[in-house]
């Protein structure tokens, strides 16, 4: 067999549906759901908004969220007929590796690994900002060695960050029941605190701080400002915050009756994030004038003590600190199967893809939290957070033109599933094509490290892969 021939095998659907089958069965609607809403409205939305003010859009950043919105939307559909179709676990990974071919699964699930393993980083970093910015009226302070990554304003570990991605992971490898218990109830207490201070901030908001509602165009160093130029550089830098439904499907395989579970919990998450995200973000802007959260990490809590309410905006930022464990508890259960998934198939080593006697991919977790704590540790996560938004842009691009092909097999190889992407064709297509614009709008650095990430998938595919794979049997 030629290499174009092996790199474009199939993988047989029954052949996942057995593997996968030995995975327990236990996520229902409310843990989709708060697995979804947890990983989207992450430690992002007490930041972005302001941050997004401020470099690019000023009061009309609730428009870059929701064109943002709009364009992970029609990904969304994608997956949820995805999911629904072919509830196994590694997501895009898996589902490419049927409709197009092991290569090109590889490189789907090689881009979604880029996005698990830095947003682990990302999320714990700024867990730990956020965290040290609470305990220091109480005079409790890291010294700068412990507080920040290697080769960051005097630092060499940032303690937190580590601390928390390894609880995480002990927390997701004694069970995904467990931890969607844990996940749901701080679900509840995040979306509480960030209702909270929509409906404190709104008490203070200034008709004045939306004037002119779209700023005049101009370029800046951080890019351009203003006009729709600002607003497209703002859909950019937003994705991120959208790109959680992926970690959702991921764990598709260990949903109860996945063909209703999935699309409902994958379009459910996403429409009570966007609602979240533009109240919070109109609330920013309207209470201090948008040029104040330039540089400031803690928007929210800036918010609030300008308005009046600093014991408000410790009680919010306390449990924001909290809420930021969902986001970790998500991209941990989903790397971690993604990981698995690799594992087994034979792309990575094979005992990535064991289970443990309970059924779980527990040395797939340990890997994630010990890569996502090593880049944590080394990396400004700042310096790498737009590599997540090209990851999985990438993965997004294949799944939404792998609606075609598997159309064509469901009913047949493949189940028929309850829930279909609408308006097919014309959605699938505007899918990747929103896709692709949102990635073209990131900026040269983030295109730059996606290409390193591809060549280097590319070196691993065709020196260990492609000898290891589960195919070649």
């Amino acid at each position: 067999m030629n290499l174009w021939k092996t790199m474009n095998r199939k993988e047989d659907p029954r052949v996942y549906e057995n593997k996968d089958g030995h995975l327990v069965r236990s996520l229902k609607v409310k843990d989709i759901l708060a697995l979804g809403v947890g990983t989207i409205v992450s430690a992002s939305i007490f930041t972005l908004p302001g941050e997004v003010a401020a470099m690019h859009t000023g009061p009309a950043v609730a428009i870059s969220f929701i064109l943002a919105a709009i364009a992970a939307g029609l990904v969304a559909f994608a997956y949820a007929e995805m999911s629904a179709a072919m509830p196994f676990a590694g997501s895009a990974y898996s589902w490419i590796n049927v409709v197009f071919g092991e290569f090109w699964g590889w490189v789907a699930g090689w881009a979604l690994l880029a996005e698990y393993f830095i947003a682990l980083a990302f999320v714990g970093s700024g867990l730990s900002a956020n965290l040290r910015a609470l305990i220091a009226p109480l005079g409790w302070k890291l010294p700068p060695y412990l507080s920040n990554a290697f080769g960051t304003n005097g630092g060499v570990i940032d303690l937190f960050s580590i601390i928390s991605i390894a609880i995480v992971g002990v927390l997701v490898s004694v069970g995904l029941n467990r931890a969607a218990r844990v996940e749901n109830a701080l679900v509840v207490l995040k979306v509480f605190a960030i209702l909270l201070f929509v409906v404190v901030g709104a008490t203070a908001i200034k008709h004045s701080n939306f004037v002119p509602f779209i700023p005049k165009y101009r370029m800046t160093a951080n890019g351009p400002f203003g006009g729709w130029q600002g607003i497209y550089a703002g859909v950019a830098m937003i994705f991120l915050s959208y790109i959680g439904f992926d970690s959702v499907a991921a764990n598709s395989a260990e949903a109860i009756n996945p063909q209703k579970t999935m699309p409902r919990g994958i379009i459910g998450s996403l429409i009570i994030a966007v609602v979240l995200f533009v109240c919070v973000g109109l609330v920013l802007v309207g209470v201090v004038p948008y040029q104040k959260y330039a540089g400031n990490a803690e928007p929210v809590g800036l918010a609030l003590r300008y308005a009046g309410h600093p014991a408000i905006a410790v009680i919010v930022q306390t449990i924001a600190v909290l809420g930021m464990f969902t986001a970790l508890i998500g991209m941990s259960m989903a790397g971690s199967r993604l990981i698995y998934s690799f594992g087994r198939d034979g792309m990575l080593p094979k005992w990535l893809g064991k289970l443990d006697k309970n059924r779980r991919p527990n040395n797939a977790v340990i890997s994630l939290s010990f890569i996502g704590i090593l880049i944590g540790a080394i990396f400004p996560f700042a310096a790498l957070s737009q590599l997540i938004s090209a990851g999985t842009l990438i993965a997004f691009m294949f799944v939404s033109i792998g609606i075609y092909p598997l159309r064509k097999r469901e009913g047949m190889d493949i189940e028929e599933p309850s829930f279909k992407m609408p308006l097919y064709p014309v959605l699938p297509f505007l899918g990747f094509l929103a896709s692709l614009i949102v990635f073209l709008g990131l900026d040269s650095q983030a295109k730059i490290y996606a290409g390193m990430w591809f060549i280097l998938g590319v070196i691993i595919y065709l020196t260990y892969g492609i000898r290891h794979s589960s195919l070649n049997k």
